[in-house]
């Protein structure tokens, strides 16, 4: 494995270490009869990962609010369903949440068979946590410097062009096969188990480009060993401010955001959400938050409970249609 690759991965288990069970100092939220015990808070990924960092950073905000310590637990598989099911299957429990997710709720209810959950009606989802975008990028000694090139060789190459992702049916993957299916051309999947032999593969000439995470991508941007050619969303990120999107780069129709959310259980309390929504949407204007989420390039994000279950209700057709379209299986 690289050094810089060892090198961002400490930093990342560092700041996640600094996070632990979170006891409150002095609790101003709290009100009588609630919370009676300690929250427990599911991350469906591994720790260090930016749902684990983005988890820890509020459950540390609120840990100073609640009057109750926040338990973080760290239970990936799946793609994300192992843990949403533990939240789905606790409905009216009042003592836990979760990080939900695009992968958890938006593709994963479309792409997998016999998911043992309903992605909107066993789910109390709160408000979107923080957007971040999926970045084309090719190696630092490629001859290619700009998304119309790589879709001219395409063009010139048919089947040819191979790009890499963390895996069948991610985000990254499915951002690959709407750029494809924009540009006219093929591209080829190459998929892999994570980012890090991805990112490896690139750099050592083995795949053409690769579609990526801006938080697990950026450190390759900033130290010149990979090159991004275009993001995803419909605006430039401030972590990339050189780098256009992809309707800046002549495909209009690719606009794809990775999302997180913060999620509870079903048939809590109305003032119970009320409570969440309020206070969520305080935590990430905060100067704390919005410091520590702008490191990984991830965007705080500003939908209610309302809008965030709008959002997810629209993920899931769009999912659905691209994945039926691509003939797109899970590994």
């Amino acid at each position: 494995m690289n050094t810089m690759l060892n090198r961002r991965q400490m930093m990342i288990a560092t700041a996640a270490a600094s996070f632990p069970a979170i006891s409150p100092a002095k609790s101003g939220w709290a009100q009588a009869g609630w919370p009676s015990k300690p929250i427990r808070w599911i991350v469906n990924f591994p720790p260090a990962g930016a749902a684990d960092i983005l988890s820890r950073t509020l459950a540390e905000y609120y840990g100073t609010r609640l009057g109750q310590p926040i338990v973080v637990e760290n239970k990936p598989g799946a793609g994300g369903l192992l843990g949403a099911d533990i939240v789905a299957k606790a409905r009216g429990d009042t003592h836990l949440v979760m990080m939900s997710s695009a992968a958890s709720h938006g593709i994963g209810p479309v792409l997998y068979k016999d998911v043992p959950y309903d992605p909107l009606a066993d789910f109390t989802h709160i408000h979107l946590v923080g957007t971040f975008p999926t970045v084309l990028a090719v190696s630092a000694s490629s001859p290619i410097t700009s998304v119309a090139q790589l879709i001219e060789m395409a063009k010139a190459k048919p089947g040819e062009v191979t790009y890499g992702s963390g895996g069948n049916g991610t985000m990254n993957h499915l951002t690959g096969q709407v750029l494809a299916r924009a540009a006219g051309v093929q591209l080829t999947h190459i998929p892999y188990r994570g980012s890090a032999p991805a990112m490896n593969d690139l750099m050592g000439g083995q795949i053409v480009a690769l579609m990526e995470s801006l938080p697990t991508a950026i450190g390759y941007f900033t130290s010149g060993r990979m090159r991004p050619l275009a993001v995803s969303e419909d605006q430039r990120s401030s972590s990339l401010p050189d780098v256009p999107t992809f309707r800046e780069a002549g495909f209009a129709g690719v606009v794809t955001t990775n999302w997180f959310g913060f999620t509870a259980t079903a048939d809590i309390p109305r003032d119970l959400v009320l409570r969440w929504e309020s206070e969520t949407g305080a935590a990430l204007q905060s100067a704390q938050v919005k410091e520590a989420f702008a490191k990984i390039g991830v965007r705080p994000g500003t939908l209610g409970a309302s809008g965030y279950t709008d959002l997810i209700r629209g993920e899931l057709a769009r999912w659905k249609e691209v994945i039926a379209a691509g003939n797109i299986r899970a590994d």
